[in-house]
């Protein structure tokens, strides 16, 4: 996907808090942007469309093959395939205001800028590892928002290298010297693995964020347990009972940050949702949007080279005056986190890691980026059979075992269930276990599948594709040879 990287003037750390008021601007205020203050602590702050299936390629080491001992088998990464960027990279098409527009907020891991003395500057010259990533969309016409938490060792497929947690993407693209760096091979991640199209990016740092509450008055916090606070320097830690505090932004970022609650990454990923529509509601609720949006030209001439990002000014005031509109009702949260997305597991060198639950990923994403309403329970509990007929999913069977015309039969079995299946094919090798692989996204025909066929959630794979022609291709493994009850 073609898109432009803005030229990044990298800095010492300590200069890059001039950032903080655009950015007060920028995103503070927004039903969405607003979550871009969530990247800009810089150690260990974690977070956790179209729309499509998740990520993965048909191979037989892929996450999810089991052994003989039914342990977890993970693919080594690879960083010598090749990755063919476009030879040119414009810029990304200009936003008309009118379409569904999404942004992916990064905050980077620079792990020696925090010392027992306090933070202190930082050679942020090398290559980082994003610590935090958030997936944001706002609906212009349906007056909508959603924000989605993505944990930063999530297993996935990283576009021309392998598997790798997640958060390596933007490390291999500036690592690897790629026309579109490390925020266009994290963007192209991120689109994969959740299928939507990302057209924007916002790489900041976390001095902002003290400085962005400091400078609104403080934002309202409401821990749920007694929590650690633990702000960045000497002797100053302190302890919060559950309640209702109003806090300046050093507060605010220690309690976003802190990992040591029972949920761990995944708790601090909901404090940090929490804190980032603290700051809208603190903007919209003392109207100090217009005076912010009139200081919009000269502050961003103080700190553009502070920011990396692709959005123009322009486009950020039209999403501040665009959400003023989106009620807090109308702005979807989520994190993707055990035991519902996420099961752990090891990587082959022993780092440990979060393998996706895929088709649960799917219902989730789709539930939050809906430009309407979330499903009643109704909606929710409809005929499976109805809902695999209303997504008319193309499919095609490939047998990936030795046992002559097991694609036929089971295409055969699977059109009498009412599938739509287009075609029968070969695999390109034998696999132990059978595979779905998602081009398009059709939750409901993946679920009646993969319970139909006994594919496991960590085989459920996507690769997406708008010009694929099929929408799914199930991939028959020996396991189902050896087991079916196909007529």
């Amino acid at each position: 996907m073609d898109r432009a990287t803005p030229q990044f003037v990298r800095q010492r750390h300590r200069n890059i808090d001039r950032i903080t008021l655009i950015l007060i601007i920028a995103f503070a205020i927004l039903a969405i942007t607003t979550a871009v203050v969530a990247f800009f602590w810089a150690r260990s702050f974690f977070a956790s469309w179209s729309m499509t299936g998740l990520d993965g390629k048909p191979a037989i080491t892929a996450p999810g093959n089991t052994s003989n001992n039914g342990t977890i088998v993970i693919p080594e990464g690879s960083a010598n395939q090749a990755f063919q960027p476009s030879d040119s990279v414009p810029a990304p098409q200009p936003w008309d205001g009118k379409t569904r527009v999404s942004i992916l907020l990064m905050g980077l891991d620079y792990r020696d800028c925090e010392t027992e003395a306090g933070f202190q500057e930082c050679d942020t010259s090398s290559a980082a590892r994003t610590d935090s990533m958030m997936l944001l969309s706002i609906d212009p016409v349906s007056k909508t928002a959603g924000m989605l938490s993505i944990p930063r060792d999530l297993w996935v497929y990283i576009p021309g290298f392998d598997y790798a947690k997640i958060n390596t993407a933007y490390f291999l693209g500036e690592a690897n010297k790629l026309p579109e760096g490390g925020p266009g091979l994290a963007m192209d991640t991120v689109e994969q693995f959740l299928g939507v199209p990302v057209q924007f990016y916002a790489l900041v740092d976390f001095d902002a964020f003290v400085r962005i509450i400091d400078e609104i008055g403080g934002v309202k916090i409401r821990p749920k347990e007694r929590i650690k606070i633990d702000p960045i320097g000497p002797n100053n830690t302190f302890y919060l009972d559950p309640g209702v505090y109003v806090v300046d932004g050093a507060t605010a970022l220690a309690y976003a940050r802190n990992r040591y609650t029972e949920g761990g990454d995944f708790d601090r990923a909901q404090r940090q949702q929490e804190v980032l529509l603290s700051i809208r509601d603190r903007v919209l609720q003392f109207n100090m949007l217009p005076t912010l949006i009139a200081k919009a030209p000269r502050l961003y001439n103080e700190v553009q080279k502070g920011v990396r990002t692709n959005l123009t000014l322009q486009q950020i005031v039209q999403l501040a005056i665009l959400a003023q509109d989106i009620g807090a009702e109308n702005i979807k949260r989520g994190v993707i986190g055990p035991p519902q997305y996420v099961t752990f597991s090891q990587s082959p060198d022993g780092q440990a890691i979060e393998i996706p639950v895929t088709d649960q990923i799917r219902l989730l994403r789709d539930e939050i980026f809906a430009s309407g309403p979330a499903a009643g329970p109704a909606a929710v509990s409809s005929d499976l059979n109805e809902l695999v007929k209303q997504e008319q999913a193309r499919v095609v069977i490939k047998n990936g075992t030795t046992t002559e015309g097991l694609a036929s039969r089971t295409a055969n079995y699977l059109r009498e269930k009412g599938i739509n299946v287009v075609g029968e094919a070969n695999a390109d090798q034998v696999y132990t276990t059978s595979t779905i692989i998602d081009y398009s996204g059709k939750p409901y025909t993946i679920r009646f599948l993969a319970d139909l066929l006994k594919v496991e959630n960590t085989r459920v794979l996507n690769r997406f594709d708008p010009n694929a022609q099929v929408d799914l291709e199930v991939i028959l493994g020996t396991t189902f040879a050896e087991n079916n009850n196909l007529p």
